[in-house]
This record gives C-alpha cells, structure tokens and sequence, in this order.
C-alpha cells in the first residue's frame, strides 16, 4: 500500500513544524526562543495611542476641510465659466444680428475691428480672473493642510520630548 503524501496543513506530519527537522523551531538552535521577551520589554512604556488616534482625526478633519475648500473653489471657478460663456454668447448674437441689420461698408470694418479687439481684451481678463480664483482656491486648500503638518510636527515634539523624561 502506498503512503497518504502529507499536506503541508496538516500540522501533525508537517516536517517544516517539526523541531528534529527544522532548525529554526529548535530552542538550543535557535537564541530567540531562549528569550524572555516580556523580561526584556519590562520598563518600557507602551505609547500613548490615544494622542495617537486623536492626531489622525485632526489630519482627517483638515484633509476634509481642504477638499471641501477646493471643491468649493471649483464650483465657484465653474459658475463664472458658465456666467463668462452665457455674456460672451449674448454679446457675439448681438453683434451678428447687428451685422446683419446693416451692410458692410468701410467704416463699419474699424468699428468691427474695435469690437473684436475689445472681446480679445475681454476674454484675458475673463481668463485672468479664472487663474486667479484657481489659485485662490488652491493656496485656501494648502494652507489648511500646511497648518495642520505644523501642528502635527509640534504635537510629535511633544510626544518626544515627554518620552526624553
């Protein structure tokens, strides 16, 4: 009769479990399990994980409030796009049903001109004032979280300098 091959869960006939075959699980071999570990670690203080978790919800909280903070600048950066594009839509009917109400005539070109000119210029400071709400937006957001890291560093500091005593 044939011998059963041992599966390596049967922790029974399992070689790799086995002191006389594994040299890692013999105590005479192997020094760490000679150790008393709870000897070793007596003295030490466990870390306070209370401040721990309580520095963790103020990182999330701040990480919440920036994300609101961005998203609240995106919003505001989308609703004057849409305010931007609904003038510029107005102002271009305007002009094309007043084009179309008079004929072309040499005087009318440098009047047209001036018009063209005069949306470029607006269509910069349109553009102009978006970056400049993005990056309102943006530095809103990174100041939040930048604060937070200053406190974050201090509360370790403290942490540290509490353990030093």
């Amino acid at each position: 009769m044939a011998k059963k091959p041992t599966s390596i869960f049967d922790t029974m006939n399992n070689p790799f479990l086995d002191p006389k075959t594994n040299p890692f699980l013999d105590p005479e071999k192997n020094p760490f399990l000679q150790t008393d570990f709870t000897k070793m670690m007596q003295g030490f203080d466990a870390p306070d994980f209370s401040g721990i978790t309580e520095a963790q919800r103020k990182n999330m909280e701040a990480l919440g409030i920036a994300n609101k903070t961005a998203a609240e600048g995106v919003q505001a950066i989308f609703k004057r796009q849409s305010e931007i594009m609904k003038n510029v839509m107005d102002e271009t009917n305007a002009a094309l049903q007043e084009l179309q109400s008079k004929g072309m005539s040499a005087p009318d070109a440098s009047v047209q001109i001036d018009q063209v000119k005069q949306t470029i210029e607006s269509g910069v400071s349109n553009m102009r004032e978006i970056a400049e709400m993005a990056a309102k937006s943006q530095s809103e957001a990174f100041d939040v979280v930048n604060k937070r890291f200053v406190e974050s560093l201090e509360e370790l500091k403290a942490a540290v300098s509490k353990l030093q005593k």
